[in-house]
């Protein structure tokens, strides 16, 4: 198979969808690795590292697309490269479609055989692509929270792990998967005060258990979110239905009870936020005001650490790549549960119900497609 990398071209975005070593692999089983040029550079991957691997490089992101079978990515495409889809091309990166409906209408339009990293899952229903960048991003947000709570930031003036004498600094996380778990143990070990609410009570007894009672936790409910981010000086959003559209948690009145200055980290924003104020930013402006609040809303958080991101997201991915490259996407697809789940369009048709309910469109099981 002929499998393409292209350049990343979301604001700011610097990772890249598969490593040198990655590409050794594919070459090595015998497929042919197509980089564009300078891909990798984000990254701390010179080209000269993916020649070493036996990868051809490329000049334009035109030919990588135009020449591959399958196409690697990280980020979900954007208006630009929409022009380069095709019937029967395979493309497998992070799409997170709920929210996407001018992607989802190109991919469908174009016959694009659509995988995504998200909703590719593992014998417990966990979704083990999309872990490292939950991971990345749930210490991100406690991060990057810190920062835009400081007073030249635009910020309350709180130091999360507060100092002798003054009391630490509060943070509430909206939701106990993976991100909510990440964000509160960066937030723990700041020394803030942090409380975790989730409507499932199994995940509340697991952050209590992780945390030996060191993290609160509180029952996820109208009444209970709003308390909680009234006295919170901090708040993260990490909540997450597989591939769907994210619920409202936060409403907009509750703002009015937030301390002005105080921060909202939406993690969720990707699948459209579970606060109702967040909007999508960009690294190169990622927050803005309401009501008082500053409010981050980068969909690509971990692209701002990208070394570390893309080691991370690319040992996750490559397994099944190599698979997706020897047997062909429909086969993979067909000879493995876990991946299916993955397939998002196929042939015009949408296979992914959730995004179906997001949009409003019809969606079909996408074994009895293939």
């Amino acid at each position: 198979m002929i499998i393409g990398v292209p350049r990343e071209i979301k604001d700011n975005e610097y990772r890249v969808g598969l490593v040198p070593s990655g590409a050794e692999a594919l070459v090595q089983a015998g497929h042919r690795v197509l980089v564009e040029k300078g891909a990798g550079l984000g990254s701390s991957f010179p080209d000269e590292e993916y020649a070493a691997a036996g990868a051809v490089l490329i000049d334009s992101a035109e030919q990588v697309w135009g020449d591959a079978e399958m196409i690697m990515k990280v980020k979900e495409p954007i208006a630009p490269e929409y022009a380069h889809f095709r019937p029967g091309l395979v493309l497998y990166t992070y799409l997170h479609l709920a929210p996407e409906r001018e992607l989802t209408k190109e991919l469908l339009a174009k016959e694009v055989t659509a995988i995504a990293y998200e909703t590719v899952e593992d014998e417990h229903g966990d979704l083990p692509l999309l872990r490292p960048m939950s991971e990345v991003a749930g210490r991100m947000a406690v991060q990057v929270g810190a920062y835009f709570l400081e007073r030249p930031a635009g910020g309350r003036g709180v130091l999360l792990s507060g100092v002798p004498g003054v009391r630490p600094g509060r943070v509430t996380v909206l939701g106990g998967g993976v991100v909510g778990i990440a964000a509160a143990r960066m937030a723990r070990g700041l020394g803030a005060h942090v409380l975790l609410l989730d409507i499932k009570q199994d995940r509340l007894y697991r952050v209590e258990e992780i945390f030996d009672a060191q993290v609160h936790t509180e029952f996820s409910n109208p009444a209970n979110v709003r308390r909680a981010v009234a006295e919170s000086d901090l708040v993260v959003g990490a909540v997450l239905v597989k591939g769907a559209q994210a619920p409202t948690v936060v409403t907009r009145d509750m703002l009015g009870d937030m301390a002005e200055g105080s921060v909202i980290v939406d993690v969720s924003v990707d699948q459209g936020g579970c606060v109702e104020t967040t909007k999508v930013t960009t690294h190169s402006k990622p927050t803005f005001v309401v009501d008082g609040v500053v409010h981050y809303g980068v969909a690509n958080m971990p692209g701002a650490v990208p070394r570390t991101s893309t080691l991370a997201l690319t040992s996750a991915t490559l397994p099944h790549a190599m698979r997706i490259a020897a047997l062909g996407a429909e086969e993979a697809l067909r000879s493995d549960r876990f991946l299916l789940p993955g397939l998002n369009t196929y042939k015009g048709v949408l296979t992914y119900a959730a995004v179906g309910d997001a949009q409003g469109l019809p969606s079909q099981d996408p074994a009895s497609l293939l």
